[in-house]
């Protein structure tokens, strides 16, 4: 239990039963009636983003998740194999706990991986990886300084919007968390 006065960027609250990530807050002192602290909270399976308002000082139960640094060691069926890198145990996190991070994880990729009572939450990728382009078309000659894209596909078998300057077997930046394209990586 923590009062709302305690409350942090990234605290998980358990409210009716569902885990909330406090994504940000603010102390509010009227002119007026009582203080208040006004939260955005995000849900932590679902993604959902609301507003939530508690009286100041009142207590809300919080919740002991445990965020560690693991390795993804490989796909098993459904689901995707970590390796917890101080103990060496394995976690098996299901398709949709790991959700789009999917599309940029090869085997060996680092990565935190979140769990509330040892199920997995959901797991968090750097904020850029670095991939091969494993298959793209050639661009045209007279299309190099237009700044146009084309479609890539990655080494991971996604797929991404590139300058038409890159080729096939290049190495490049990707944002984990829009997909984008960020640049190219000099070997």
């Amino acid at each position: 239990m923590a009062s709302t006065n305690e409350l942090k960027n990234g605290m998980v609250l358990n409210i009716d039963g569902q885990l909330w990530s406090v994504v940000e807050f603010q102390h509010v002192k009227p002119g007026k009636g009582p203080a208040f602290v006004r939260t955005k909270l995000k849900a932590v399976l679902s993604g959902k983003v609301v507003d939530k308002t508690f009286n100041a000082g009142i207590k809300v139960e919080t919740a002991n998740v445990d965020r560690r640094d693991m390795q993804y060691l490989y796909q098993e069926g459904k689901d995707f194999v970590f390796m917890d890198k101080d103990t060496y145990d394995q976690l098996y996190v299901s398709a949709d706990t790991v959700g789009n991070a999917a599309n940029y994880m090869l085997e060996g990729t680092d990565a935190l991986v979140a769990t509330h009572d040892g199920a997995p939450l959901y797991v968090e990728l750097p904020a850029a990886v670095e991939l091969v382009i494993k298959y793209t078309e050639p661009g045209l000659q007279g299309d190099r300084s237009t700044g146009g894209t084309k479609p890539a596909t990655l080494e991971t078998d996604h797929e991404i919007q590139v300058p038409l300057f890159l080729t096939t077997g290049e190495k490049v930046k990707v944002d984990t968390r829009d997909g984008s394209y960020l640049g190219r990586v000099s070997s």
